[in-house]
């Protein structure tokens, strides 16, 4: 994957990102139980990036069109407390998180993969995408990962984000001098 230097300025303000959910933090794939159940797989390399994210200062939001209990375990798991669900318009959420964290839409990332992510997009300053988003998607991002959705897109993006912010080689440090895996998710 590469990135322009307008991509690199961006991240350089990122304080907030947020993500979609199928297609993004998951394949995109929804997998229907006999008993109606869902599931929904989850990459623990993507996971482990949003631990990361936090050590380093970062906030993390999720905004999505589905619900499901399902995510709400992950979310909690990873320690992500913003968490919208149901919402196919995804900018009222969008307003209430930049207003209740007192952040410009220069300091906020979102990843995104499909047309209904396109308004939220538009507005923040660092839009990126996942490997396999839709052309319009890809359009709109300032990064596309050269990852798939769902396997390694979100860990990528945020180690370019700490990396652009000059943050990446004291987290990677901490990890080769960890004592103990306290906090720590993937």
């Amino acid at each position: 994957m590469e990135f322009t230097a307008e991509a690199i300025d961006c991240a350089k303000k990122v304080r907030l990102i947020i993500f979609d959910v199928d297609g993004v933090l998951t394949d995109g794939g929804i997998y229907v139980g006999t008993e109606g159940e869902l599931f929904k797989p989850f990459f623990c390399r993507d996971g482990l990036g949003i631990t990361i994210a936090h050590r380093s200062g970062l906030k993390t939001a999720i905004i999505t069109g589905r619900e499901s209990q399902q995510l709400l375990h992950r979310a909690q798991e990873l320690h992500i407390t913003e968490v919208f669900q149901g919402k196919l318009d995804k900018r009222s959420a969008y307003r209430e998180l930049k207003k209740r964290l007192n952040l410009a839409d220069e300091e906020i990332a979102y990843f995104g993969d499909d047309l209904v992510d396109l308004a939220v997009m538009c507005q923040v300053g660092f839009p990126a995408a996942v490997g396999d988003a839709v052309p319009e998607v890809r359009a709109a991002a300032v990064a596309v990962s050269g990852f798939p959705g769902g396997h390694g897109a979100v860990r990528e993006l945020i180690e370019f984000i700490l990396k652009a912010q000059g943050k990446w080689q004291s987290l990677l440090d901490d990890f080769k001098a960890l004592d103990e895996a306290d906090g720590l998710a993937q």
